[in-house]
């Protein structure tokens, strides 16, 4: 059984879809690049390579459609030390694409994934053995958006109370404006993620979802029952709540190439610091260090700095790391 707070060492399993995804160059038009390049794209498969990438012993579990973009799909998270032997394929159903649009105030992303794959996912993925060994469930709320049944997949999850489950649970509020129907979003994943253990919501997302007023404080009152409540404010800073303290940690100051893919980094790295037995502190500074990896990377996966460069990050004073640069 658990109380709510990772198993150190422990597994953790990530449930969500991940599509194919298609990007021009960061400076070149959609509508004029002769060339578009191919990577993979899915919060949950983010989250879980970059948990393998830190060492973290981590599982994939979705659904591809028996495609040439599905096994490409499978192949390249598999290829980041990810397991994803769970992963279906689907004969009857498309694997997702996604088409990012650089332009200049960011970046517009075009799903196509109706009717994919892993929207016909349903709760019988919580069956899967890898699950009820794990020591975190990481889920977002992307899923809830993709059909009723995904719906159902996350919030059976999350309402397995506590001491009858063996794995903390990790919700990341990534919300997607363009999957929910109007006005259905706000209330859904407000009621979701405070059924987590541990939860992740942007300042931004908070505002637009709940109020535009909210600041990090009005956050823990909305979303009071988590044990540990994770606030980032973009690459400026990150607060942690829980009933043990209060933590803020500014962001490392870095170039930024794509911010795609940088808020599933962070949460990567606060569930494997957290796992590793560090403070909260510690835990928010390596999440940090690798959202600000996926920040100088078109894709959604860049290389982490090496490990003695992690350790030397991890261990500035607190004036030291306030100037760091990565």
């Amino acid at each position: 059984m658990t109380n709510g707070w990772p198993h150190e060492a422990g597994a953790v399993v990530c449930i969500g879809e991940t599509m194919a995804a298609l990007a021009p160059a960061p400076n070149a038009s959609l509508e004029s690049a002769a060339e578009l390049t191919v990577s993979v794209a899915g919060a949950e498969s983010n989250v879980a390579m970059y948990l393998a990438d830190l060492g973290v012993p981590v599982s994939w579990l979705s659904a591809v459609g028996d495609d040439a973009l599905g096994r490409r799909v499978r192949a390249e998270v598999g290829a980041a030390g990810v397991d994803v032997s769970g992963v279906r394929r689907d004969p009857e159903r498309p694997t997702g694409l996604l088409v990012k649009e650089p332009n200049g105030a960011g970046t517009r992303v075009h799903y196509y994934r109706g009717n994919s794959a892993a929207s016909a996912m349903g709760p019988d993925v919580l069956d899967d053995d890898r699950v009820g060994s794990a020591s975190v469930l990481h889920l977002t709320g992307v899923t809830p958006a993709l059909s009723p049944s995904c719906r159902t997949l996350v919030t059976t999850a999350l309402t397995v109370p506590v001491g009858e489950r063996p794995y903390a649970i990790s919700f990341d509020v990534n919300h997607r404006p363009a999957l929910w129907p109007p006005g259905t979003a706000s209330t859904v994943l407000r009621d979701l993620a405070d059924l987590a253990d541990i939860t992740f919501v942007g300042l931004d997302e908070a505002q637009e979802l709940w109020d535009a007023n909210l600041q990090p404080a009005d956050v823990r009152k909305l979303l009071a029952r988590p044990r540990l409540l994770v606030v980032k404010d973009g690459g400026r800073a990150a607060t942690a709540f829980s009933d043990e303290g209060t933590w803020t940690v500014p962001a490392l100051r870095t170039d930024v190439v794509e911010p795609v893919g940088a808020g599933d980094a962070f949460a990567a790295g606060v569930l494997a610091g957290l796992l590793r037995g560090h403070g909260v502190e510690r835990a928010l500074r390596l999440g940090h260090i690798t959202a600000a990896s996926a920040l100088k990377v078109t894709a959604d996966h860049g290389p982490l700095p090496d490990d003695a460069r992690i350790e030397r990050l991890l261990g500035l004073s607190a004036d030291e790391w306030a100037v760091g640069l990565l």
